[in-house]
């Protein structure tokens, strides 16, 4: 009996584990900067989507988690403006939310303007928290910190 109960515990923490990874393995994240002029630099957070799985919009409707960014406080810069998104996206109606939902599949760019208030070398950080859904499932939302060198 206790062999069971040892088997049952260390396959239910190997799904945990898996669900809580799972979306970071269908979503695969670069990070980069353009310098625009001498203080402006656009940072660009690239998903790139596992076939077959879907990335929701910042806005995406009812029912699923929607990707956000949340920037850490750096007081050598400020995040100008919207972070924008750089992509085709998918309006549909998703019998699972009962509503109409927006997102990116494939690949999507999401850019923030960043202005440095001097030209000095810092970094631009935060995380990023995002669902992924298929035709099947849909993924735990996951956070990613990221951090670029400007």
């Amino acid at each position: 009996m206790q062999k069971i109960a040892l088997l049952a515990l260390a396959l239910c923490t190997g799904v945990f584990v898996q669900a809580q990874n799972g979306s970071a393995t269908q979503v695969q994240w670069t990070y980069t900067a353009k310098k625009i002029s001498e203080k402006v630099y656009e940072v660009h957070m690239t998903a790139k989507i596992g076939a077959g799985w879907h990335l929701y919009a910042q806005k995406a409707g009812d029912g699923p988690v929607s990707t956000s960014f949340t920037f850490t406080a750096n007081p050598l810069l400020t995040a100008t403006g919207q972070v924008k998104e750089l992509g085709k996206k998918i309006t549909v109606f998703e019998e699972a939310f009962k509503s109409n939902v927006s997102y990116f599949q494939n690949t999507v760019d999401f850019v923030q303007t960043v202005t440095l208030k001097s030209p000095v070398k810092t970094s631009f950080a935060g995380k990023v928290e995002f669902m992924v859904c298929n035709d099947h499932e849909c993924l735990p939302p996951t956070d990613v910190p990221f951090s670029v060198a400007l």
